[in-house]
């Protein structure tokens, strides 16, 4: 059996194909760069309008609280069930997607939370929820 009388040469990494990559990398980059300055400098003149509205919200959160006593706030301000359901039928109207959270007190009749319930729903609301607590939190 023949012994070895040499070593073997440790093995070299190669850089070479990295940067390779990082050199392609910049100079993408900096072309990306030039492309973006050059959309900035396109002589462009916007039409001009007589007049302009800001865009409806695409999405509006409220919250409808029902009081023990049957007494009912959207928001912070006290409404009757006609006047709710006018406002979210208002606002449906309008082409925003409503979306009501429902928060009755536990103490009171859930007669008030179906009708308040029923209310959004006459108004056309289709995102709908109620508001529950579970070991001291609440679930939304």
């Amino acid at each position: 059996m023949p012994l070895k009388m040499h070593q073997d040469p440790l093995p070299e990494m190669n850089l070479t194909p990295m940067i390779d990559i990082v050199f392609n990398l910049i100079i993408f980059f900096m072309v990306g760069t030039k492309f973006t300055e050059m959309d900035r400098s396109v002589e462009l003149h916007v039409p001009k309008v007589a007049a302009a509205q800001n865009l409806s919200q695409t999405t509006a959160s409220r919250v409808v609280e029902v009081h023990r006593d049957g007494s009912i706030r959207l928001g912070k301000q006290a409404v009757r069930l006609e006047e709710l359901q006018r406002s979210l039928r208002n606002d449906v109207a309008s082409g925003v997607d409503v979306r009501v959270m429902v928060r009755g007190d536990a103490e009171g009749s859930f007669q008030h939370v179906a009708s308040v319930l029923t209310a959004c729903r006459d108004a056309g609301v289709k995102d709908l929820g109620i508001a529950v607590e579970t070991a001291g939190k609440t679930v939304r």
